[in-house]
């Protein structure tokens, strides 16, 4: 089943619609679905298809000639070309009379195979490729590689893209698309466990229940996710154990530049090239108070909810779950699952208000949306504020709450309270709630339309 990916998909028919030359750029983390989204885009395309490999230059070769041939000599012995040079001159000629793609995909491998393919590739959209109807994709897992050594400044293959798409993973409500009877709050809780990865959203099985399916997924020591950070920064990352320990600090609670390069061991200045390899890969993410584009209050957090849920639970049960033991592991699991889902519930609260943005559903447009943190001078005391969108003269102030009771006017008055430390002329409360609002809250939210109440039911119907 393919879900998602509607407005990528529009795009890249678009572009193929046009007729002209086309070299675009598809990349993202590993597991995110890039390579289904390009078999669902060329599916009734006449489309070769070549992935490049971890191996010798030749054998790369033999293989992008089968991919060549296989579209016009069927049983036959297929010849290999004597280099790629002879392989993209083939194709320049065939592409002048009709509209081909050519995938190329895992392309960061192909290059470390061929030397200078990035600069063959080149030359030949320069002098036959632009004139054809040749429509090419250039896909890769590296982040790295594809913004530097495809995207960057200093790439052969500088200015040849037509168009780049950086695959995200899904949001919340592109997640839930995936499933059919699952609760809303089941749904939420996937999402903290599993984040937006196409690849592990398809492991949860509706049949099952939560405890079953995570007992399956993570707690056990032949679980699909048991090792799969692990798996993840051995395959992009040379030094993983330096990497691990990154990560595990900051799981930990250390968020600021000079408590994780204590923790590691590292200089401040070696921790941000770990950190920056990790924001990267979409693991680690820099926040920053949402009103301060550059301040001194920057933290790092997880940004992959998978490895958010498998730093915080996984290590500390190792032992257990490797003698057998996954149900007793969530047991206890299931009593801090509450609090893990604080900050899940929050980024889906954020990403709820950017589909009232889409819609035109809110009381203005706001510039951003995102947390805040900073000092009360009159308090003096450092206060948050789990949601604050903004525009020159106002602003929506939020209130996340994923507890097992009401939410309650005290609550409230404590937000309506932070929101005193800034001067937008007109405020709006937002108060998001799992388990609903006591009857007092509902009363003085009746009586002042600047309070908005949303509960799970509000959350379920949003449409995507």
């Amino acid at each position: 089943m393919f879900v998602g990916r509607k407005k990528e998909l529009l795009r890249l028919q678009q572009l193929y619609d046009n007729e002209k030359f086309q070299c675009t750029v598809i990349y993202g983390r590993r597991r995110v679905g890039k390579t289904t989204l390009i078999r669902e885009f060329i599916k009734d395309k006449k489309t070769i298809y070549f992935a490049g490999l971890e191996t010798t230059e030749q054998n790369n070769l033999e293989n992008f000639s089968k991919s060549i041939f296989e579209l016009s000599m069927e049983g036959n012995a297929v010849p290999t070309f004597q280099s790629f040079s002879d392989a993209f001159s083939y194709l320049g000629g065939v592409a002048q009379k009709e509209r081909i793609i050519l995938v190329i995909d895992e392309f960061p491998y192909l290059a470390n195979a061929v030397k200078g393919i990035s600069s063959i590739l080149q030359k030949y959209i320069d002098l036959e490729f632009m004139e054809s109807k040749l429509f090419i994709i250039l896909c890769g897992s590296s982040m790295s590689f594809m913004e530097n050594q495809v995207l960057g400044y200093q790439s052969p293959l500088y200015g040849r893209r037509t168009a780049q798409f950086k695959i995200e993973p899904f949001d919340f409500f592109e997640m839930r698309l995936f499933y059919h009877s699952f609760s809303i709050y089941d749904l939420a809780l996937i999402y903290g466990i599993m984040g937006g990865i196409p690849q592990y959203l398809q492991k949860i099985d509706e049949n099952s229940s939560m405890k079953d399916n995570i007992t399956l997924q993570y707690l056990t020591s032949d679980a699909y996710l048991f090792e799969e950070p692990s798996n993840l920064l051995k395959q992009e990352l040379r030094e993983p154990q330096i990497y691990n320990a990154v990560i595990t600090a900051i799981a930990n609670g250390s968020s600021k530049l000079n408590e994780i390069s204590t923790k590691v061991g590292l200089t401040s200045s070696a921790a941000i090239q770990y950190l920056t390899s990790l924001m990267s890969l979409g693991i680690v993410k820099k926040e920053y108070p949402i009103t301060e584009k550059k301040s001194k209050k920057t933290i790092y957090a997880l940004a992959d909810n998978m490895f958010r849920f498998w730093y915080r639970f996984i290590p500390k049960y190792n032992s257990i779950i490797q003698k057998g033991f996954g149900e007793k592991v969530y047991s206890s699991i299931e009593l801090e699952l509450n609090e893990y889902m604080g900050a899940v519930f929050e980024e889906i609260c954020m990403q709820y208000l950017w589909k009232l943005f889409e819609m035109g559903k809110l009381p203005f447009e706001f510039e951003d949306v995102g947390r805040w943190w900073g000092n009360n001078p009159k308090k003096k005391v450092e206060q948050e504020i789990d949601i604050l969108a903004y525009c020159d003269t106002s602003a929506i102030f939020g209130e996340c709450k994923w507890r097992n009771e009401l939410f309650d006017v005290d609550i409230y008055l404590q937000l309506k309270e932070k929101s005193d430390l800034f001067f937008y002329e007109n405020k709006y409360f937002y108060l998001f709630s799992k388990s609903g609002f006591t009857n007092k809250m509902k009363e003085l939210a009746m009586k002042d339309e600047r309070i908005i109440l949303i509960g799970m039911d509000n959350i379920e119907n949003q449409q995507n």
